[in-house]
């Protein structure tokens, strides 16, 4: 059988303790924990994998990070999140709060009116898909709340009794 991984020597096994102790969250404890079994209790990583009940990958991924670039090497932010973007956060929580007593005055009632705006401040033409994408990511349904069906008017509930009777008894 394979020998267990060797860990590089960062820290001793004190401060291996101290710094699993220092975890803040279950996935640093984890990673934490992962170094100092196969450290001191030269454990397989499928057995560790076994007992945190982690991937044998995600095992042999944490030990490489620290073998390489030691305790910092597990702090590494994980794949995702956002790639690109014309306007930061900061920039379109601004947005979308600058927008609120405009689009309460009725000035901006819907996404393409917001679109001339977004494009007028980043200077770059985008999509209205974009526009949608940065409301949903606000959290924002709707610019403005209509008080009423915009057709409430135009087949009153009562000439619609009177003229359309039910289908099964035409």
């Amino acid at each position: 059988m394979r020998k267990p991984a060797l860990i590089n020597p960062w820290m001793n096994e004190e401060e291996l303790q101290s710094w699993i102790r220092e975890a803040t969250n279950q996935k640093d404890y984890q990673k934490r924990l992962v170094i100092w079994l196969t450290a001191t209790g030269h454990f397989h990583a499928h057995q560790i994998a076994h007992m945190l009940g982690v991937s044998k990958q995600a095992v042999w991924l944490w030990i490489m990070q620290y073998n390489k670039q030691g305790p910092e090497g597990l702090r590494r932010q994980g794949r995702g999140g956002r790639r690109w973007s014309f306007l930061t956060s900061d920039e379109e929580n601004h947005l979308l709060t600058s927008i609120v007593e405009e689009s309460v005055k009725g000035k901006i009632t819907g996404a393409k009116q917001l679109l001339a705006k977004i494009q007028q401040l980043t200077g770059k033409t985008v999509s209205l898909a974009y526009v949608y994408k940065l409301l949903k990511r606000n959290n924002w349904r709707k610019l403005t709340p209509r008080p009423r069906h915009i057709k409430a008017d135009v087949v009153k509930q009562e000439d619609f009794k009177k003229n359309f009777p039910p289908f099964w008894k035409t």
